[in-house]
């Protein structure tokens, strides 16, 4: 930056001057202040309340910001005023286009309240959850959104302790407002589509059961199995991770036809994509003419899959931005705000899995 010719440049003797090695900070309010002639309470206004400042003040404010380069610490203000405009987000793992989806729609709904989101991935580690939940709540954000893992939520309720509002998402739990979807009904909807295509051998696939989603799904399956008068055979998995739906696909091919299930509930669309490929490219098994097969999540790509595969869609970006909404109004409410939980509706996606 030039420096006017007219103006003296006075240089710190040796003491003064930064450490060798260390960054010089950057010009302080009270730097603006000097420069424009001004006390620090008006820059402050200038800033934050330019209004009630005269225009000839604002003007050799703006003057001295801009020849500075000051930039304001929003984070500093937001502290004194009690009042960020930032939301954090802490989401379970971003490698399921359905969570990706929760974030969209509370980014939607943030930034529509004129607050900013801050995304953090936990990458299913309960640590790193925990560890995201500290920073959000160091940095004083108005409050969080959390998409957690089945886990202990003694990291939210930390938040929740210091007084910022922490809403769950795909997850319910008392003391906290909450959006979730009925997996009851969406594991009911697979079921009765095999059901109503004519396929009485089911299997439920998934697990582990202590994932709250997983277990849902499984007792809609089998009460809708039960009203139809057919049993629903558990098929187990360790996780939801591909290499278990091909271990399943080699247990179900390994089985002589009369007794191989010809329907398959599979509690995610990263289990089903994997089972249906080894199914139909290893175990040479037809989809859907031997084994009709659905999954659940409606992620990006099951639609592009060689054999599309039916899914069970979940309403993503509604179930954010609807957080988003609960937790702007626990913001405003305070004390007197009252938890609510949120339950959105699955939809069945019919495509060539199951009815090619």
């Amino acid at each position: 930056m030039a420096i006017p010719e007219s103006r003296s440049v006075a240089v710190p003797p040796p003491a003064e001057r930064p450490a060798r090695g260390r960054r010089s900070r950057g010009p302080s309010i009270a730097d603006v202040a000097r420069l424009a002639g001004v006390s620090v309470g008006t820059v402050s206004h200038a800033l934050n309340k330019p209004a009630v400042v005269a225009p000839a003040t604002l003007a050799r404010v703006e003057g001295a910001v801009e020849e500075l380069g000051y930039v304001r610490n929003r984070a500093a203000r937001d502290l004194v005023a009690g009042d960020s405009r930032t939301v954090g987000m802490v989401l379970v793992a971003l490698d399921n286009s359905f969570i990706v989806d929760i974030a969209r729609g509370a980014e939607e709904a943030v930034r529509a309240q004129g607050r900013s989101l801050l995304l953090a991935n936990a990458d299913v580690d309960l640590p790193t959850q925990d560890h995201y939940l500290s920073l959000f709540d160091e940095s004083r954000v108005a409050g969080v959104l959390l998409a957690p893992l089945d886990a202990p939520l003694d990291g939210a309720v930390r938040v929740r302790g210091h007084g910022r509002p922490v809403v769950l998402v795909n997850y319910a739990a008392e003391g906290f407002c909450g959006v979730l979807v009925d997996e009851e009904r969406g594991g009911y909807l697979a079921t009765q589509h095999l059901l109503d295509l004519g396929r009485r051998r089911l299997a439920f696939v998934g697990g582990p059961l202590t994932l709250s989603a997983v277990a849902g799904r499984l007792r809609g399956a089998r009460r809708a199995a039960q009203e139809a008068g057919v049993e629903v055979e558990h098929l187990p998995t360790r996780s939801l991770q591909p290499g278990e739906g091909r271990r399943v696909a080699a247990e179900v091919a390994a089985r002589p036809g009369g007794e191989r299930p010809d329907g398959l509930v599979i509690a995610a669309d990263s289990l089903a994509v994997a089972c249906v490929q080894a199914l139909t490219t290893v175990h040479d098994v037809a989809v859907p003419g031997d084994v009709a097969v659905t999954g659940y999540d409606d992620n990006h790509f099951v639609s592009d899959a060689p054999v599309p595969l039916t899914t069970v869609r979940q309403p993503g970006q509604e179930m954010g931005r609807r957080a988003a909404e609960l937790l702007a109004r626990e913001v405003e409410e305070g004390d007197e705000h009252v938890h609510t939980t949120v339950v959105v509706v699955p939809e069945l996606l019919v495509r060539a899995s199951s009815s090619g």
